[in-house]
């Protein structure tokens, strides 16, 4: 095992024993939502994972260890200190040579459960392309991530702070599907429609976990995107939405808000300014892909189990 990486107890038990897991990730935790509202999240998603028959694996850098499983008292720390970092593929060699602590992002997770052999992920929206990126050259390490690491990213589409049409043709350009699930619109985070289409329409778990299968088996390396649309009581408007976007990118150019700190800022200037529903929203969402991803874990189990046997 790699002298970096520690898998708990009942990770390590369900991978040895093919028992579908799922990974997560923990920039949620420390960035994407106040406290005690993630950890709360953060265990209700774990819970739900559990529900549906798999096991959940948060993945994390702790104190220079590349965590894949968290006790809740390492999710409570995540979810309580201030200065935790937000940790992609670029930062986790550093984290971890210095003993540092550090978030997972989307790239960092995927990484993390590539490393670990975790084939299925869920998040709440990728990164992409950034509105402006033709000048800023702001894309998402989750991208080049995606098109890399053989691990399935189940969302709510790209997040609607993106350019999302750019966010596709990247994603085209470096052969990964997406897939929407029951739809064969883009999911925008915190709607459940966009004016992009999916590659392709999905309509149950045991035809993603096909795909994904197949994929693999034909040595087409890199990850895929399952989209699942918010669920519909939980969706904003979006018209509004894009107003509200369209003010936190005008204040965040103002104040001069650029790269990893971007997201961020523009997250929780929607959250006050639409007064909590975006909050609301995107916890709404992360449990529907929690509930999905778990399916999807156990109908790629038994996909693999099938084609063994035959």
């Amino acid at each position: 095992m790699n002298p970096y990486v520690d898998i708990s107890k009942e990770v390590a038990y369900a991978l040895a024993e093919n028992l579908p897991v799922v990974a997560l990730e923990s920039t949620i935790i420390s960035h994407g939502m106040p406290y005690p509202h993630n950890l709360q999240t953060a265990e209700e998603v774990a819970a739900i994972i559990r529900e549906h028959g798999a096991v959940p694996a948060t993945t994390a850098i702790m104190d220079g260890k590349i965590k894949v499983g968290l006790t809740k008292e390492e999710l409570t720390r995540l979810a309580s200190e201030k200065e935790v970092i937000k940790a992609s593929r670029k930062d986790i060699a550093y984290l971890a040579a210095l003993g540092k602590t550090g978030a997972t992002t989307v790239a960092g997770t995927m990484f993390c459960a590539g490393l670990a052999g975790i084939p299925v992920f869920v998040t709440g929206g990728i990164g992409g392309v950034h509105r402006g990126a033709e000048s800023t050259m702001d894309i998402s390490a989750d991208l080049e991530e995606l098109a890399q690491t053989n691990v399935a990213v189940i969302c709510a589409g790209a997040k609607s702070i993106l350019d999302l049409g750019l966010t596709l043709e990247y994603l085209e350009t470096k052969g990964v599907p997406v897939l929407s699930y029951q739809t064969d619109q883009l999911p925008a985070f915190f709607t459940r429609s966009s004016t992009f289409p999916s590659n392709y329409q999905v309509n149950h778990p045991e035809e993603i976990a096909a795909v994904i299968d197949t994929k693999w088996s034909l040595g087409l390396d890199g990850g895929l995107v399952i989209a699942n649309p918010i669920p519909e009581h939980s969706a904003l408007e979006e018209s509004y939405m894009n107003q509200m976007i369209d003010e936190a990118l005008q204040e965040a150019g103002k104040q001069n808000i650029t790269q990893k700190d971007v997201t961020p800022f523009l997250l929780d200037f929607i959250h006050k300014a639409t007064q909590g529903k975006s909050l609301q929203a995107n916890i709404a969402l992360i449990k529907s892909n929690a509930a999905l991803g778990a399916e999807i874990a156990a109908a790629y189990q038994k996909q693999r189990q099938t084609v063994q046997s035959i």
